[in-house]
């Protein structure tokens, strides 16, 4: 989970859309090229003393590398990715449009960026994606840098994130993890015993995520074997379809005078996606706001009561609705993607290496044993489950990379200059999967997160971002404590509670990875077969 400023947590994914152009746009790109240059010449910086920009291909006058980008045949993320490759290269700056964007996949590099000049890049990037979901920069991870950003923070770290109300909430995260547990069950005793692991996942966050904010699992009717109704799976499809939109290559975003033509479709699926979510949020933010307002609720139940009451020191109200609607999208955005992603592929894993996936059994049944369920409390000394989980956060990031930094001066990183207004985009899988760093890097292995004494706890927090759980500095996640409480209590209740074998007639899962994303290809789809006493599972409550 990723509260990318709140997050770990909002991590964007690239969008196949927006990173395989439709013909057309290329076509207006290739007009406008030819009214506007005759020859291809290299771009130069004026001024001898200045350190030159990090290696990347010669951008063209205007577009930059848009059009090498819209022709290629792989979608933005691989292509960026190709060119570091190709160049040899830990840092790059690929233009895009008049905007230089720079790529990282080098820890050391990374640290410089979040730690060093942690406050030079503490801004975002203005998009028409993230302005819509942000209601107009009006939150704490997509707004640019400045005294919106700094409110909305302010009220995310006290108010929000802040260790008494992870305490007071803890109940509602319990319920949703018995929830889990016996929605599996019946999905276990239905028929053949097949679970779709993707969909158990991702509506468990999602059930978590309007626990807190609305106190309710439901916006719908409740589904008496405790899974998603029609409305809960609306909502969960549209929180991940934007996610996918948001910080995608969108060619709009770089050439300003673009957008409004929507030639890509790019707008439409984000206002799409923005209203489905918006719409089953604002109906249940209206009717709190209408009940504080007119006294007839005094007592706060979530995270919406929470922002609707808060008071400044003159007895007025801190945020306005729009700004709670904006704040609760980021809570939203930052929760769902990340537990529910790294504990499909951690599973998918560890079914094709058995070892693994008994050594994390045997120590959830050490640690816990098998007449009660496992609990937050019993998180500190689950090392191994844990390690899974850093494990696939490193091999299997949730997105390619992490949100986007905007510098915010002129600046030097590594040696090269880095102009102001750059992107900064930190690489995931360069950074997880980089050779330099990690030994037989394409191989899940949770013992390499075990290198000191086992009495040590192991952290699914990153500090020196050989990987990205969390992030880091200003912009990074501020809610480690719920993502790790969301992810290992949906890992460690599925591992103790049933068994997990590959389908009849399935010799391994196939572990490929999606064309336009870093997800799974295929959603893991298992036979579960319930392993604790029996009495454990009817006393489960709806």
């Amino acid at each position: 989970m990723q509260l990318e400023a709140a997050a770990a947590g909002l991590l964007p994914s690239s969008s196949s859309s927006s990173s395989s152009m439709v013909p057309h746009v290329l076509l207006v790109l290739v007009v406008m090229l030819l009214c506007l240059v005759k020859t291809h010449r290299p771009w130069r910086r004026k001024g001898r003393c200045t350190p030159p920009l990090p290696p990347g291909p010669v951008p063209w006058p205007l577009v930059g590398n848009l059009p090498e980008m819209m022709v290629s045949d792989k979608p933005a993320f691989q292509w960026v990715h190709q060119i570091m490759k190709e160049t040899g290269t830990d840092i790059a700056c690929i233009k895009l449009g008049g905007v230089h964007v720079i790529p990282i996949t080098c820890p050391k590099i990374a640290l410089e960026v979040l730690k060093n000049q942690d406050a030079n890049f503490a801004s975002r990037p203005l998009t028409m994606a993230s302005k819509t979901f942000s209601r107009g920069y009006r939150d704490a991870v997509m707004s640019p840098y400045g005294g919106q950003w700094r409110k909305m923070r302010r009220v995310l770290a006290s108010e929000i994130v802040c260790p008494s109300r992870h305490r007071w909430l803890h109940d509602k995260r319990a319920d949703e993890a018995d929830n889990l547990t016996r929605y599996v069950h019946n999905l276990a005793k239905a028929g053949s015993g097949v679970v779709d692991v993707r969909h158990i996942a991702r509506h468990y966050c999602g059930n978590v995520v309007r626990r807190l904010i609305f106190n309710t699992r439901y916006f719908g009717k409740p589904q008496p074997d405790g899974g998603p109704g029609p409305l809960e799976v609306q909502h969960v499809d549209a929180v991940f379809a934007s996610l996918g939109l948001l910080y995608s290559f969108c060619v709009s975003d770089y050439l300003p005078w673009l957008l409004g033509l929507d030639l890509d479709g790019h707008e439409k699926m984000v206002k799409e996606a923005n209203e489905r979510v918006t719409r089953l949020h604002d109906a249940v933010i209206h009717e709190r706001w209408r009940l504080w307002k007119s006294g007839e609720r005094r007592e706060p139940e979530d995270f919406l009561d929470v922002l609707i009451m808060l008071k400044d020191a003159d007895g007025r109200p801190v945020l306005s609705i729009e700004e709670v609607k904006a704040q609760l999208m980021d809570i939203t955005f930052a929760s769902m993607d990340n537990p529910s992603n790294a504990v499909e592929w951690a599973l998918a894993e560890m079914v094709n290496s058995p070892e693994m996936l008994k050594k994390a059994v045997d120590e959830i049944d050490s640690v816990v044993g098998r007449e009660r369920l496992v609990q937050e409390s019993d998180i500190p000394r689950l090392n191994y489950v844990k390690a899974c989980i850093r494990e696939a956060f490193r091999l299997h990031p949730v997105a390619p990379f992490n949100v986007p930094h905007v510098a915010l001066a002129d600046t030097t990183v590594a040696g090269y200059h880095i102009p102001k207004g750059s992107h900064v985009i930190l690489s995931r899988t360069g950074l997880g999967r980089n050779p330099d760093v990690w030994d037989d890097p394409l191989r899940f292995n949770p013992e390499r997160h075990i290198t000191v004494s086992p009495e040590v706890e192991v952290s699914l927090v990153e500090h020196d971002l050989r990987f990205i759980s969390f992030s880091t500095g200003r912009r990074g996640c501020i809610a480690a404590v719920l993502g790790t409480a969301m992810s290992i209590m949906l890992f460690g209740r599925l591992l103790q509670g049933f068994s997990w074998s590959t389908m009849a007639g399935v010799a391994a899962i196939d572990l490929s990875e999606s064309r336009h994303n870093t997800f799974m290809a295929r959603p893991l789809v298992l036979q579960a077969e319930p392993r604790l006493p029996a009495h454990l599972y009817p006393g489960i409550s709806l």
